[in-house]
């Protein structure tokens, strides 16, 4: 986390209200707490009592507030980004919104269609494929990692699980790597490296933490995801992508091409903005994002990431047991509205809504793809820039817009944002913006 974002993440708080949004009312339970000295866990299955005034406690769910949704994506473009979209699946059926560019050269149009880097959203991803042979007995969350990667790391107290939930104290390479922007990406575009050469990067650095102890997000653990991943199955990375999510969920736009540099297929050109202010934009679509490989490296489209979402909630990747561990929470900060569970996110908004998801940042690209739990409803969002935290604030309130509706005007009228536009979440960067 760098100083740039915790200024957004104070700017753009914004008060909680409790209310329901579901059907079901689901009493507040305890779970037991991941790790030693870890604190207790949140139940993915915990929820805001009855929202007041129901009587029934099964008050409507409600509609996505379009308008707030473009407002949120025009917002991000007027804070650098050349274009954003966002896709919401409901009830109400598929819903879209586009602004701006999808290529400053040519001019064309953002097309809710076209791929597009999604950066830390492939945590999730490796997270799903770990746990799939977790199901099948390959191994333990709680054994050690050097238990399947004899001597990788010099403490055999982290676990598979302190990977998944950034409690193991690995320090994130990528702060150094990236420590100026526009150089940092450059030196790196088309360099391919091993993962053994990452994790090397990773241990010359001094540990953030004990395992265990604190969250302290690195993309260090999850390329330790992808050596566990091809040591267990003996494939590639991308095989295993391949054959137990991409293919099984149809998901034709969504692929693993490390280390090809390019996105095939209608795709949007991501846009990295320098640290010096009013530099020029560099086009970094093309590259091969070897720094970050399983923890970042996955190309997908909104609708794609929308059907891989809701599956992932409907419990169509995972058992239950495994989608009770890996939506099992912990805070991130003292917001009380951010927590993070096995390579997934949730977020409360400010109508008690809970959703579940990841965040994305890679060089050109922000995005946001979030679902309620039991699926039925999902967002994917992008912007298509980076560097830039006022941009990625801003995106995040397609959050509130597509899951929590309209504000009543009373509400609205004591917002301290002038135009009543929906409240953002405070940017959360996965991948540095200090490359």
């Amino acid at each position: 986390m760098d100083i740039e974002q915790l200024k957004n993440r104070k700017k753009s708080r914004s008060p909680v209200t409790l209310s329901s949004h579901r059907r079901m009312a689901v009493s507040a339970t305890l779970i037991a707490a991941l790790a030693v000295g870890v604190a207790p866990a949140t139940s993915a299955l915990a929820a805001p009592a009855v929202a007041p005034g129901t009587a029934t406690g099964t008050p409507s769910v409600p509609s996505p507030d379009l308008d707030g949704v473009t407002a949120a994506l025009n917002a991000a473009m007027a804070n650098g980004a050349p274009g954003a979209m966002a896709r919401f699946t409901g009830p109400e059926g598929v819903r879209s919104r586009t602004v701006g560019v999808q290529d400053r050269v040519s001019g064309a149009p953002m097309d809710i269609r076209s791929r597009f880097r999604i950066g830390s959203v492939s945590k999730t991803f490796s997270t799903v494929v770990l746990l799939q042979l977790v199901q099948e007995g390959r191994l333990e969350l709680d054994a050690p990692v050097n238990t399947y990667l004899p001597g990788l790391l010099p403490d055999d107290r982290i676990t598979v699980r302190h990977l998944l939930t950034h409690r193991s104290g690995l320090a994130d390479y990528t702060n150094a790597m990236f420590a100026s922007t526009v150089p940092g990406f450059e030196s790196v575009r088309n360099r391919v490296f091993t993962y053994q050469e990452l994790v090397d990067l990773s241990l010359s650095e001094p540990r953030t933490t004990q395992p265990g102890v604190s969250y302290q997000y690195s993309n260090a653990n999850f390329v330790v995801v992808g050596m566990l991943i091809e040591k267990l199955t003996g494939e590639p990375v991308a095989d295993s992508y391949e054959r137990r999510i991409f293919k099984p969920l149809r998901l034709r736009d969504t692929s693993y091409v490390h280390p090809d540099t390019r996105i095939e297929g209608p795709h949007a050109h991501g846009y990295l903005h320098p640290d010096e202010p009013g530099g020029a934009l560099v086009d970094s679509t093309e590259q091969t994002v070897s720094w970050a490989q399983s923890a970042g490296a996955v190309i997908s489209s909104p609708a794609d990431l929308n059907t891989f979402t809701s599956a992932l909630m409907r419990g169509r990747l995972l058992s239950p047991a495994m989608m009770e561990a890996m939506t099992t929470v912990t805070p991130t900060d003292g917001t009380g509205t951010r927590f993070y569970g096995l390579g997934l996110r949730r977020y409360d908004l400010s109508c008690g809504t809970r959703v579940y998801g990841h965040t994305g940042t890679v060089q050109g690209f922000y995005t946001y793809t979030f679902a309620t739990r039991d699926g039925s409803r999902s967002l994917s969002a992008m912007a298509n820039t980076s560097n830039h935290g006022s941009a990625n604030t801003a995106l995040g309130g397609t959050l509130e817009a597509a899951f929590c509706g309209k504000k009543p005007v009373a509400a609205a009228s004591r917002s301290a944002a002038p135009t009543g536009d929906p409240a953002p979440l405070p940017a959360e960067r996965d991948l540095p913006e200090r490359f």
